[in-house]
């Protein structure tokens, strides 16, 4: 009884592997046409998405060539500014010391102011004497 069951089983068995076998490659003809659309569908999306992002690739580059040139700029300034300091620095102690000669001389014609004053009031003084 098993030895006449073999047969059968074998049979069985090769019959559902066959089965499975075509259902298997009627599944791939369907998703192979199915995968074919979606491969153009696919194509097209990658080329916008490729697209889109070089675009946005060329506008950040654009923005950083403006930033280069603007710091370049920066620098160059600074360096022209950086030469001159010497002679800012010369120009700094000459309006400290035109600052302090200024506050010199303000003082100086005060003094002269009250020495002539003084000399007119002494002149009074003589004059008052001998004229009494």
């Amino acid at each position: 009884m098993v030895g006449a069951r073999r047969p059968s089983l074998i049979a069985g068995l090769a019959f559902l592997m066959l089965m499975g076998i075509a259902v298997y490659f009627r599944l791939w003809a369907i998703d192979y046409n199915i995968s074919s659309d979606d491969t153009d569908l696919l194509r097209q999306r990658f080329d916008l998405a490729n697209k889109e992002a070089m675009d946005e690739s060329a506008e950040w580059r654009l923005m950083y060539d403006k930033e280069v040139d603007k710091a370049t700029k920066c620098l160059e300034e600074l360096k022209a500014i950086k030469e001159s300091s010497p002679k800012i620095e010369e120009a700094s102690v000459a309006n400290h010391k035109l600052a302090m000669l200024q506050k010199e001389n303000a003082i100086l014609v005060e003094k002269v102011e009250t020495l002539k004053r003084e000399l007119e009031s002494e002149r009074f003084k003589w004059n008052s004497q001998y004229m009494n």
